[in-house]
């Protein structure tokens, strides 16, 4: 039975529940898949089908995204509330219904709806076919590394009051790997991630960036990391004893372990990237790499409470070290083997160039704001548009044909203004709020360049295309110089990926073929971000065949 490929059908029931959870000594009620925090881990082979039915036990309006997942013709599937689907109200259930077509490795799950992915996240790992293996040695055994952003507060409160008020939001209380602050936090030593090793074996973290509005460094005291694989597609290997990871990104990295360690415990610790004006968390989390002892196991190696007085904490780069970021960045290459092929588009049929970053709406008559200079609300736009949420879902309204009142179809390729985007900002910092998108034909290849702006703050954004993965073939400081830069592009090997840092104070470009018919979201994974307007959509139309057409709605879609 080797050499069969054809997938199986995976069922999985998540069930949306509150639970009460214990974190920095506070307890406060979570909405959880399954009364677990983290979520559950949803795990596949290439080419199966996975069926997760999901249904809604709690006051809030909720909707999952498989984050990653191409869902070729299933567009339903994909998750965003108000782009591809109305979210699953009270009492509800929806059937996520997609096949995994050519991708394997490590992606995630997370709610697309408001600030709900705070709590509502999970691994979905995807293994090579039985008869396919990876193109690194198998590892002796592999870990999933989630960071997450954990909130004392209710984080449906902070956001909608910063929405309200105009101000930026509270930022979270601590970090959490798996689910756990650990020990660098207020009465967190018995929450302590610990990642138990022998000596000499390879693991492989699959390493996953869930916080909300954080790009984070990440390294393990005295041990140096392969990287394999980001966004569940291959890279060529390279060494790094520190990783940096956008909100959104997945990372795999093979960890040797010493043959003859000089101690037993290590410390693992990440903490954020960060360039702009507004506030942030700025705090460091640790978790601890313990090798398993058989000879002299001491009390304390089995005892929950690890002290880490004693072990040297590893150094990270500068919060705002751009130059490792952008070094760190540019090691990334794709495999492009015979087997893993790099299909770069060639030719471009349509150029974009997007401005992204943040802006301001005025304060509303007779309220008082407190976002820039206390009297404007805080917004983000993709070319000067903040991107309003319809009150039906766009994909409908584009397949029965009732756009009307719903999306215009008039998003702009071009900022309307120039500027000089990475210098002194213009004194007007307003954005234009609607719901516009780009409508693309079938198999038009694409490319879009992403320029990030000083308004307000110059700052890295974690880009995420849906329904996509897309080649990153050039990136750079300062303003895109369209005579010049694309000159130096990789077109031969360069990282694909479904989400990419928009350097800040600098610009990226990118390169897809729209061979994936529907309505894509294009969005920053800073929530924040993403709560002030920074997203836009695609739709890629219908192409002529039968499998180059968007199949219509699932019965049990939900209603708006």
């Amino acid at each position: 039975m080797k050499f069969v490929t054809a997938g199986v059908t995976r069922h999985y029931k998540f069930d949306i529940r509150l639970k009460n959870v214990t974190r920095l000594c506070k307890t406060k009620t979570i909405v959880t898949v399954n009364g677990k925090f983290p979520g559950p881990r949803i795990v596949a082979r290439e080419g199966d089908r996975l069926v997760i039915k999901v249904v809604n036990h709690v006051s809030n309006n909720v909707s999952i995204h498989w984050h990653g997942i191409r869902q070729l013709q299933s567009g339903w599937a994909d998750g965003p509330a108000y782009v591809t689907q109305c979210p699953i109200q009270t009492g509800q259930s929806y059937v996520y219904n997609f096949t995994i077509t050519g991708q394997r490795g490590t992606l995630w799950w997370h709610a697309h709806i408001s600030w709900m992915r705070a709590t509502l996240y999970g691994p979905l790992i995807i293994y090579p076919q039985h008869n396919a293996s990876y193109p690194f040695a198998k590892p002796h055994k592999e870990v999933p590394i989630i960071f997450g952003e954990w909130w004392n507060a209710n984080t449906e409160a902070v956001i909608n009051q910063a929405l309200v008020t105009g101000a930026g939001p509270n930022v979270s209380d601590s970090y959490t790997i798996n689910g756990l602050p650990g020990p660098l936090y207020n009465c967190s030593a018995k929450d302590t991630f610990k990642l138990k090793v022998k000596p000499g074996k390879t693991y492989m973290l699959r390493i996953i960036n869930a916080a909300l509005n954080d790009d984070l460094f990440f390294r393990i005291a005295n041990h140096t990391m392969a990287v394999v694989e980001a966004d569940a597609l291959y890279v060529k290997p390279f060494e790094t004893d520190i990783i940096v990871i956008t909100p959104g990104q997945t990372t795999n990295v093979l960890l040797k372990t010493h043959h003859n360690p000089q101690q037993t415990t290590f410390v693992m610790v990440a903490r954020p990237y960060f360039t702009g004006q507004g506030t942030f968390d700025n705090s460091t989390i640790a978790g601890i790499l313990m090798y398993d002892d058989d000879h002299h196991n001491s009390p304390s190696s089995s005892s929950n409470n690890i002290s880490i007085k004693n072990l040297p904490i590893p150094t990270l780069p500068p919060i705002n070290s751009t130059s490792f970021v952008s070094n760190f960045t540019n090691k990334f290459r794709a495999l492009a083997s015979v087997k893993f092929p790099a299909n770069v588009p060639q030719n471009v049929d349509k150029h974009f160039f997007f401005t992204v970053g943040l802006g301001s709406n005025p304060c509303p008559k007779n309220q008082t704001c407190q976002g820039p200079n206390n009297s404007s609300k805080f917004a983000a736009s993709v070319n000067n548009v903040s991107m309003i949420l319809p009150n039906t879902a766009l994909l409908q309204s584009y397949f029965f044909k009732k756009s009307n009142g719903v999306y215009t179809s008039d998003f702009p390729s071009v900022p309307l203004v120039s500027f000089n985007y990475t210098g002194t900002p213009p004194n007007n910092t307003n954005v234009s709020n609607g719901t516009k998108v780009v409508v693309l034909p079938f198999n038009t290849s694409v490319e879009v360049v992403m320029q990030d702006t000083s308004i307000l703050g110059a700052e890295s954004h974690p880009l995420h295309l849906h329904g996509y993965n897309f080649y990153v073939v050039g990136q750079g400081f300062g303003n895109f110089d369209p005579k010049n830069d694309p000159a130096n592009y990789n077109l031969v090997d360069p990282v694909e990926r479904n989400t990419v840092g928009v350097p800040s104070s600098g610009w990226v470009a990118i390169r897809f073929l729209a061979d994936n018919p529907g309505v894509w979201l294009m969005h920053c994974h800073f929530d924040v971000h993403l709560s002030w307007g920074l997203r836009m959509a695609w739709i890629v139309l219908d192409g002529k065949l039968p499998n180059q057409k968007l199949l219509p709605p699932p019965a049990d879609l939900p209603m708006c």
